[in-house]
């Protein structure tokens, strides 16, 4: 690994665990055991770093994702497999992260918005389109309006303003809103299975 990616690296970790206004280039610079003047050999501000750590935190979900949908073999295992990737993404993600973003670093929450309006919605619209041919997904149901309904309760989560983090666990949270949006949509058939690749999953799960 090269000095530049071994910064962004560095810098996403910081992010991720106590969001972006409270991370400074001295932060990233200790962390990382390298002159704060080095990290600006390569970078011309903290904005440019914010935008790099979060394509490459993008790349990253995009690859686990793609992998679960190449994956699987029905609806319910791909989102068995999401459940999986969700649990290790938001371990230890502080929730302030997406706040941080919006207020501070506008390029960045832009490249988020598009990130989730366009690529983890018409992810969450293809597997909800394949559940109800497989029916495993009730029939009735709208794929584009719950699509767009799944990618907000994502968004919504971080917002301390609706869910405090003193009063919140946000990977809880997450979890939570992920479980209760598949209640919404399955058949009697899909919960079946649905509880079985739960079981599994939490199974496979590190403990501690």
């Amino acid at each position: 690994m090269d000095i530049e990616e071994k910064i962004i690296e560095g810098a996403a970790e910081l992010f991720h665990k106590y969001g972006i206004r409270s991370v400074s280039m001295d932060d990233i610079a200790r962390h990382l055991s390298v002159s704060k003047k080095t990290i600006y050999q390569y970078y011309t501000d903290k904005n440019e770093v914010v935008m790099l750590s979060l394509k490459l935190h993008m790349d990253i979900n995009k690859q686990e994702y793609d992998e679960a949908f190449e994956g699987s073999e029905n609806a319910l295992e791909e989102l068995a497999m999401v459940s999986k990737c969700m649990r290790k993404d938001f371990k230890d993600m502080n929730p302030s992260l997406l706040f941080d973003m919006q207020k501070y670093h506008p390029k960045a929450w832009q490249m988020w918005l598009d990130f989730k309006n366009q690529y983890i919605k018409d992810q969450v619209l293809t597997n909800l389109k394949r559940g109800i041919e497989e029916g495993y997904y009730r029939s009735e149901i709208d794929p584009e309006a719950l699509a767009r309904l799944r990618v907000e309760e994502v968004q919504l989560a971080f917002d301390e303003r609706v869910y405090p983090k003193k009063e919140f666990d946000f990977k809880e949270l997450q979890l939570m809103f992920f479980d209760h949006f598949v209640h919404g949509i399955v058949t009697e058939k899909g919960m079946e299975l649905y509880k079985k690749y739960s079981q599994q999953t939490l199974k496979e799960e590190p403990q501690g």
